[in-house]
């Protein structure tokens, strides 16, 4: 597979090592509009630099798009019309119509289209999914310290769109509502947000996000009947609880079997470049394709939205947090 890489900030030079390392794989080059930054990340991967990424996808098979969220739509238009698979970083693009036009287009062509939700290929998260039952309440807590980057959308499109993604393959039912809380702190766009998502099935999801802390966190709890399971996804550790029918502890508490299982050498990014490789090879979906992409996008942009309103209307943050 001849792969390349458009957009070589942060996350696109680790997509540039992963394929320089991957059997199977031929680096090409790689592709950014930042003259200095590409020759440099070019020479450290042993590959052609680029400024158009035009000429790049005259090269190549296959591209990873790690470009700001603004330029998606334009670069898959590209890469469509080159003949090009692409693994495209999340969010898929900035509004529903625009990631309907690409699924679309990439269909006719028979293109791979894989969007970048990377926590699904996390292996806390691949570990818990077999001991999914009948989830009932999800309580979600994706809490991080401000970087310098990201900030060219606000914190839903940033980080809680990881944790919609993930919930809406968890719970196997059509949402019905959606309430929401959020505010910008530091940047222009909301900083910190808190979203509930009810299913028709009366599941519910709670979900918090912000990226003005002073400390990290990323957890997802999710009670089911008969127990829980705790995922830890930046320990790459998962907690399965699962209650004993019939079999008491002193105080009436029914006893418990506990797993707890740690991933501390997996990779998520690798194996989703590996899933990515797989799909080229085979012409499979993937498991992350446009239309999970796209509906993951289509309940964050909701939250965005019921968010503006509500500070339109004068409802702030503090007052519906009860601080």
């Amino acid at each position: 597979m001849k792969a390349g890489v458009i957009g070589v900030g942060y996350l696109g030079k680790f997509h540039a090592q992963k394929y320089r390392d991957m059997e199977g794989v031929d680096l090409i080059g790689v592709a950014d509009v930042d003259e200095e930054l590409v020759e440099k990340i070019a020479a450290d991967n042993n590959c052609e630099a680029f400024t158009d990424y035009r000429e790049l996808l005259k090269k190549v098979d296959a591209v990873s798009v790690v470009v700001p969220t603004i330029y998606h739509h334009q670069v898959a238009l590209d890469c469509i019309e080159a003949g090009v698979d692409m693994l495209m970083e999340k969010p898929i693009t900035t509004t529903v119509e625009q990631a309907d036009e690409i699924i679309s287009k990439a269909k006719e062509k028979d293109l791979i289209l894989q969007v970048g939700h990377l926590e699904r290929f996390n292996p806390a998260v691949q570990a818990m999914e077999p001991s999914l039952t009948v989830p009932v309440f999800i309580e979600s807590q994706r809490i991080s310290t401000f970087k310098n980057r990201g900030v060219d959308v606000d914190v839903i499109l940033d980080l809680m769109i990881h944790d919609i993604d993930i919930i809406l393959n968890i719970i196997k039912s059509p949402l019905e509502t959606i309430h929401t809380v959020g505010a910008p702190v530091v940047t222009d766009f909301t900083d910190i947000a808190n979203a509930r998502l009810i299913f028709e099935n009366g599941a519910t999801a709670n979900v918090t996000v912000s990226r003005i802390s002073r400390t990290n966190t990323r957890v997802m709890r999710i009670f089911q009947p008969g127990g829980f399971i705790n995922v830890d996804f930046g320990k790459r550790k998962v907690m399965t609880l699962h209650l004993k029918k019939g079999e008491f502890q002193e105080n009436g508490m029914p006893k418990q079997d506990i797993v707890v299982r740690s991933f501390p050498e997996g990779d998520a990014l690798n194996a989703e470049i590996l899933h990515f490789r797989e799909n080229i090879a085979n012409r499979t979906v993937p498991l992350v394709s446009g239309k999970e992409g796209r509906r993951a996008l289509d309940v964050a942009l909701q939250v965005i939205q019921q968010i503006k309103d509500h500070r339109k209307l004068g409802v702030y943050a503090e007052d519906m947090l009860g601080n």
